[in-house]
């Protein structure tokens, strides 16, 4: 099988439609196989009241782009994806721009995936650390 990048971009974008990621203004820009790159941009939507990043804006953009990675990997129409476990360590602080959540798989387990998840600024500078567990259930079993 051939992995069409467009196409699965096309994809990830287009489930964010009324969503929290698109309230957020997150965005899918690059993937294949193992990864999957969405950006946000900094500005007083996603400012904690010192005008800086929110912590939870940024959980919030790991979140959303390991648990998109992980519909990659699982067949939609059968499984869903749901997070049960997120931690995040805020290394530095940004006002502006854009910020950057790769998310990488560690472990491709038959219902647990592992993400590490590493968030830059446009530099590269590492902003945020995080570690997300996904569940794969199948959809008949899911309320």
């Amino acid at each position: 099988m051939i992995f069409d990048k467009e196409k699965a971009l096309a994809a990830c974008n287009a489930i964010t439609k009324n969503t929290l990621m698109e309230t957020l203004g997150i965005e899918y820009v690059d993937v294949a196989e193992g990864f999957l790159v969405a950006r946000m941009f900094v500005d007083s939507r996603v400012h904690q009241p010192m005008g800086l990043l929110h912590g939870g804006a940024s959980v919030a953009l790991a979140e959303s782009v390991g648990s998109t990675a992980s519909h990659l990997f699982i067949n939609t129409k059968e499984q869903e994806v749901r997070g049960i476990e997120i931690s995040a360590n805020h290394l530095k602080s940004i006002r502006e721009g854009f910020v950057y959540g790769t998310a990488r798989i560690i472990h491709r387990g038959r219902t647990i995936h592992l993400w590490e998840i590493k968030i830059t600024d446009e530099s590269g500078n590492l902003i945020s650390l995080c570690k997300l567990s996904n569940i794969v259930l199948d959809r008949n079993n899911t309320k």
